[in-house]
């Protein structure tokens, strides 16, 4: 399995590198974590500059999508000819945003109808768009996932890896990154919202 994290111009760094690392702890055969970007390289919020291993136009290559969010979030959503590179299906991959990223996934049609979590500054412009934003950090609706606040990208890596692999290495992803003494009371937080969404999980 393959996910793909949607990484733009002036993106914010834990969105891209916080669920890469946690993805990046399940060591199965063929199973990869990618950026992908529209252009070659690109450079975040603080001046950190990546190169893409893959473009955005071989998205639909990927097993999962995971959008970041970024400064440049509402520009690029209101690029039309970025939009119609960004070719998502959820009917077979699972496509998460994270914070500003569920304006992309909005944009594309892809949250009509179900609840919707994202950041502070983002939410006014969902609400207005007629979309049902929640005060929670993480929900999910079949294949699709959206994530609110930074450090709830996590909890959309955990839910990729628990979809795919079960729930135990999951637990085992978050546990390989949790501070120090607070294990278990950092897997137990985490899982609780991604089982939620999760039908007959434990």
């Amino acid at each position: 399995m393959t996910v793909a994290i949607v990484t733009l111009d002036g993106f914010n760094e834990v969105d891209t590198f916080v669920a890469a690392t946690i993805l990046g702890r399940v060591q199965r055969p063929n199973s990869g974590v990618v950026i992908a970007s529209p252009t070659p390289t690109v450079t975040s919020m603080n001046g950190i500059t990546v190169s893409a291993h893959i473009s955005c136009d071989e998205l639909p290559s990927a097993d999962g999508v995971i959008v970041g969010s970024g400064r440049r979030t509402r520009e690029f959503a209101d690029d039309a000819a970025f939009l119609q590179r960004l070719l998502l299906d959820p009917r077979r991959q699972l496509v998460g945003a994270q914070c500003s990223g569920a304006l992309l996934l909005a944009r594309l049609g892809l949250l009509e109808g179900v609840p919707v979590c994202t950041d502070a500054a983002t939410t006014p412009w969902l609400t207005e768009a007629g979309f049902d934003v929640v005060n929670r950090p993480f929900t999910a609706t079949g294949n699709t996932a959206t994530a609110g606040g930074c450090l709830a990208s996590q909890y959309l890596a955990s839910w990729m890896i628990a979809r795919w692999w079960g729930v135990d290495l999951a637990r085992e992803a978050l546990r390989s990154v949790a501070p120090t003494g607070e294990e278990d009371d950092y897997v137990k937080r985490a899982m609780r919202h991604v089982l939620s969404t999760m039908t007959g999980a434990r």
